[in-house]
């Protein structure tokens, strides 16, 4: 895999790597991002965060609120897969965004250098900004050579997040396990009894584990009529082995 281009700052160090036409973006030697435009659906984490879209009608997805760019790879999977009219992407890391832009592709869509909780406050004080009808929390850093969220999904910032979504949208947040998921504001009961919709998607590839959240029930029906075969749970030939959950 052939090193195209690398950046030292401060602690960090960054790196974009090519194999083929498949580009990936390392920090301090943790795989962030992938995106291979000629074969973008190969079975990989970004993807486990795009397919609870599906669960939502068809075209209904028309803003969305990316907590968490790296290199892009999900706003490149949105864009062609969901085709949202709008994409904010949100990210505390100048170079991250630098990288998606250069590296990536990533265009025609709003990206900006914040901290995720201050980009919210902003949001919620103005009160102003149309809701989104798609939000995923894809907050991460690394510790030690590991990955772990950059800060608690504590009821507070799941409460929120549920300020900024359309009344049937969906948020979709990613968890280092299904443990610290269940551990999360997300399982509190004063947000619990707002949600009438909750799932998880896991694959059995990955420690991660992806919720799903939303005030209108979520239809699993409308995901296996709607999510590309590649990533289809119904399509034994899929690339992505994902197991989806209803949460009581």
């Amino acid at each position: 895999m052939a090193l195209v281009w690398e950046k030292q700052v401060g602690g960090n160090r960054y790196q974009v790597r090519k194999h083929g036409a498949s580009v990936r973006l390392y920090s301090n030697g943790v795989f962030h991002s992938q995106w291979n435009p000629r074969d973008p659906l190969k079975g990989s984490l970004w993807e486990l965060l795009l397919l609870p879209a599906f669960f939502l009608p068809e075209k209904q997805i028309q803003r969305v609120l990316l907590l968490g760019v790296g290199g892009g790879a999900l706003i490149r999977l949105l864009q062609k897969f969901v085709q949202p009219e709008s994409i904010v992407g949100v990210d505390i890391d100048p170079v991250h965004l630098t990288v998606a832009r250069r590296y990536f592709g990533v265009q025609g869509v709003e990206l900006v250098c914040a901290d995720a909780r201050e980009f919210i406050a902003g949001l919620d004080s103005s009160n102003t900004s149309a809701p989104f009808d798609l939000i995923v929390d894809d907050l991460f850093g690394h510790s030690n050579g590991e990955v772990a969220r950059a800060f608690e999904a504590d009821g507070y910032w799941c409460s929120k997040l549920l300020r900024q979504l359309s009344p049937a949208g969906a948020v979709v947040s990613n968890f280092v396990s299904r443990r610290e998921l269940l551990a999360s504001g997300w399982r509190q009961a004063a947000i619990r009894e707002r949600l009438q919709g909750a799932w998880t998607a896991q694959s059995p590839l990955y420690d991660n584990c992806i919720g799903v959240f939303s005030r209108v029930p979520l239809d699993k029906s409308n995901l296996l009529t709607q999510a590309p075969a590649a990533i289809n749970p119904n399509n034994p030939f899929r690339k992505l082995d994902s197991q989806l959950r209803a949460l009581q």
